[in-house]
């Protein structure tokens, strides 16, 4: 199934994400190697593995950690709890064990939920050597004293940590980053739905005309986009824009949460779209904790990268549980972040700052024909208030997405103003709109094409 074709593209990535939801991932290992590759299937991706002890930043890269067997048995041999019944079962980057020990012993290594005793928690130890398992609290309560045998059949030893760019060029070299973290196991919502609606933005983003070069990357959270900044320093002065989803499929009302600056391109779009759409949503200003955002806006990079989502990490219930499983995403949601995410590129895209070739003065619209003789008022696309507020504001010092926050109107209404205006001689791009290092000029209407389409979605 094509996700390009829009009525389908929720149920293309809810079936990509219900294939995925299987597979152990981790932030190194090959859980995330064969999720990489089932999305290599349906766009171009290139991968980088960064070998262990490689520093990066104030980071050094861990090593690589795979499972392949997992369980506890009662004194029975009846297993208790089995990795292969969930992937949540085991803690993450669990040191291999094999021994026999005391319900006692045990028990500082198990993890359960009392306030929600029928959900498996999901817990990890990255950067500690240690062990355990998560279990649902009644099993956990039932568990009778004796001798138990534990079995974790895992490797921890020099290896790499892997992620992956899907580069679509675009005809300048600026660029727009989209992030998603691959390192979660079995959590549908954080976040297979991101990855999934990234996966399905890209392969949208590879049939339309591209002002902008899209770098899509698929990254273990945290250390993988430090490792992807650390190594890519000549790439950054050319990032624009840049959104990381996350959590992008749950039937909450979406949220965008802002860049570092709250006042990016990326930003101003991203309200716009929300604003303007009827739907209900929430926007949240930047603070340093949550996903990748905060790797992209610290310090010493200030990029501007937004977060895109549906109900933000930890306030729902099933957030880091196994009840964040495929029936907590729904199709419908993940085609609505696709949506919205796509209208604010394409207002980035189509986005321009103009100067007004008849700045003295209203200029004469009637004899241009693009004015009512009976001085009326023509609504439509194409009427008078919005190409009055565009003339009035194209002083070289507003672009058409701050003509639209201030005159109160669509974007695509004013850059259809523009596009008239441009064909009557009575606007110009300004030198810094022109893009001088593009292959060719763009062209508004063009620009304007694929906006509607979007915006008609």
């Amino acid at each position: 199934m094509d996700p390009t074709t829009d009525k389908h593209s929720g149920q293309w990535m809810h079936a990509l994400a219900t294939e995925l939801y299987p597979v152990c991932r981790s932030i190194t290992g090959d859980g995330v190697r064969t999720t990489l590759a089932r999305i290599a299937r349906e766009i171009p991706l290139v991968m980088h593995e960064v070998p262990s002890g490689t520093r990066v930043f104030d980071w050094t890269i861990p090593d690589e950690w795979n499972v392949r067997d997992a369980w506890i048995k009662d004194s029975s041999g009846r297993k208790v709890v089995d990795f292969n019944e969930h992937n949540l079962h085991i803690v993450g980057y669990s040191t291999p064990v094999s021994q026999h020990m005391t319900l006692a012993e045990l028990q500082p290594h198990l993890h359960s939920l009392p306030d929600q005793p029928d959900l498996i928690p999901y817990r990890t130890s990255y950067y500690q050597e240690n062990w355990g398992f998560c279990l649902k609290h009644r099993d956990r309560i039932r568990l009778e004293p004796g001798t138990y045998e534990v079995l974790i059949d895992s490797s921890k030893q020099p290896g790499s940590l892997t992620l992956a760019e899907c580069v679509l060029p675009g005809s300048t070299r600026d660029e727009v980053i989209i992030s998603a973290h691959i390192c979660h196991p079995s959590l549908a919502n954080d976040n297979l739905a991101g990855i999934c609606v990234a996966a399905a933005m890209a392969r949208h983003l590879s049939s339309q005309p591209r002002r902008f070069t899209y770098r899509f990357l698929f990254v273990p959270g945290t250390i993988g986009s430090i490792a992807w900044l650390a190594q890519n320093p000549q790439r950054l002065k050319q990032i624009r824009h840049g959104l990381v989803l996350t959590c992008a499929g749950d039937a909450g009302r979406i949220t965008y949460k802002q860049t570092w600056f709250g006042d990016a391109p990326i930003d101003l779009a991203m309200r716009h779209v929300l604003s303007t759409s009827g739907d209900d949503f929430r926007t949240t200003p930047f603070h340093p904790y949550g996903y990748d955002e905060r790797q992209y806006g610290s310090p010493g990079l200030r990029l501007a990268v937004g977060a895109l989502m549906r109900s933000p990490h930890g306030t729902f219930a099933e957030y880091h549980t196994s009840a964040d499983n495929l029936d907590f995403i729904h199709a419908e949601s993940m085609q609505d972040t696709l949506e919205k995410a796509l209208q604010a590129f394409a207002i980035l895209e189509a986005n321009q700052t103009y100067v007004n070739c008849q700045p003295y003065g209203e200029p004469c619209l009637g004899k241009r024909g693009i004015y009512r003789s009976d001085g009326g008022h023509r609504g439509g696309m194409f009427d008078e208030l919005a190409m009055l507020w565009t003339l009035n504001l194209s002083d070289g010092g507003h672009d058409l997405l701050a003509i639209a926050q201030r005159s109160g109107m669509s974007f695509r209404k004013i850059l259809d103003a523009a596009n008239r205006l441009m064909a009557a001689g009575l606007l110009q791009p300004t030198e810094s709109a022109r893009h001088p290092s593009s292959s060719r000029d763009d062209q508004p209407p063009e620009a304007c094409e694929r906006l509607n389409a979007s915006m008609a979605r």
